[in-house]
């Protein structure tokens, strides 16, 4: 049967609140955190679950409660048909962006008419790492041999700090940056509340159940100065300009991307928010590795047939504030349109689940100051990076 490109559209992009390291999210089982959220999207917009063709769902420490492929299990634990697929894959930080990718690309070959992609990682049940065994390493000889690893994984902390050091970024201004990212963070609180989700939390208060609805990203600090961050130690061994407050926060989270074609848009008066313009996935040196999204961006506003100066919005993930940073130095646009209501430094990184997120926050971004077209690029452990061009509808 022949079949013809169609175009993809995103109905929907929503999120949980991003919890902190052992926070409000550490018992939630990360598989029905993810379940409560293709529960939402669904309801949302009035589909019925079965109307689902697939799930394709980011996350990195596939292990454990995240092993096992999580998306199916969240399906089934959502209480969806027991005829619904569910995919995980692993492009690390990015994973939850590459899985809208594959779904975009299923809906635009045919093969799919409408399909939920996003992402997952709960950091404190699952620790980073978790899936790596020291006496079961990833690293080949040849592959040490070529980067002189001496059995040693990547390190992005090093990579980080290897960046700063050849953009001459001093600490301040590296703190500087992340102070900024709580500063908007907390600005935009009621902002978020567009995009997430709550979600509902049972603890035991002594001997009573305590039932709680958490609704805000928990790793924002409103109170933050720039002396509190200039004052805190490297976090890693030998590298002084890392440090816990320009870092990403370990964070537990989950995001889902709704994306349908014409034909069921149709179907089911759907009403679509935006439309991808292009995709990139790139390559870099594993050892800088957080270098990606400079030549992922490139590729993407070409294959777009757009500039940097069109872009309403750009949303760089901040793994760490030299990324952004550097990232900001070879593009040149004004910071103001740069992750304009604060990043992962203040809100937390998810690992999986942060892609997803990120298209939460730039549609949510783009509605709210009358924007058209937004971009999204994200570093990747191993040297990779993926970026992506949206346009609103």
């Amino acid at each position: 049967m022949k079949r013809e490109i169609s175009e993809a559209y995103i109905i929907d992009s929503i999120r949980t609140p991003l919890g902190k390291r052992n926070g409000s999210l550490k018992d939630v089982h990360p598989v029905d955190l993810l379940a409560g959220q293709l529960n939402a999207v669904v309801a949302r917009n009035g589909i019925q679950p079965e109307a689902i063709e697939d799930v394709i769902i980011g996350c990195v420490s596939q292990i454990g409660e995240q092993g096992a492929n999580v998306a199916r299990n969240a399906v089934l634990s959502a209480g969806f048909p027991e005829s619904m697929p569910g995919t995980t894959v692993d492009r690390q930080c990015g994973s939850s962006l590459q899985g809208i990718q594959f779904a975009v690309q299923g809906v635009q070959s045919g093969f799919y008419d409408l399909v939920i992609a996003g992402g997952v990682e709960s950091m404190s049940r699952i620790p980073i790492g978790s899936n790596i065994s020291p006496d079961k390493n990833p690293i080949t000889k040849s592959i040490g041999e070529r980067y002189s690893l001496n059995g040693q994984w990547f390190s992005q902390a090093y990579g980080a700090q290897l960046i700063a050091k050849k953009y001459e970024f001093k600490r301040e201004e590296l703190d500087t940056f992340s102070l900024r990212s709580h500063q908007l963070a907390a600005k935009s609180r009621d902002h978020f509340r567009k995009e997430i989700i709550p979600v509902t939390v049972t603890g035991n208060l002594g001997s009573e159940a305590k039932v709680t609805e958490l609704d805000f990203d928990e790793g924002v600090r409103p109170n933050t100065t720039l002396e509190k961050m200039m004052s805190l130690p490297p976090a890693f061994n030998g590298l002084d300009l890392i440090t816990a407050g320009n870092s990403s926060q370990i964070t537990d989270g989950a995001s889902v991307t709704l994306i349908a074609s014409e034909r069921a848009v149709a179907k089911y008066g759907l009403r679509p928010l935006a439309r991808f313009l292009s995709f990139s996935v790139v390559g870099v040196d594993p050892i800088t590795m957080l270098t990606g999204p400079i030549p992922a961006t490139r590729k993407a506003l070409d294959r777009a047939g757009v500039t940097k100066e069109q872009i309403d919005v750009f949303e760089v993930n901040e793994a760490f504030s030299p990324v952004p940073l550097a990232w900001l130095h070879e593009f040149d646009v004004p910071i103001n349109k740069l992750n304009p209501h604060g990043g992962a430094i203040a809100l937390g990184h998810p690992l999986g689940a942060t892609g997803s997120r990120l298209v939460a926050t730039i549609l949510n971004g783009l509605r709210s100051s009358g924007g058209k077209l937004g971009l999204i690029a994200i570093c990747e452990g191993g040297g990779m990076a993926n970026s992506a061009v949206l346009e609103l509808v």
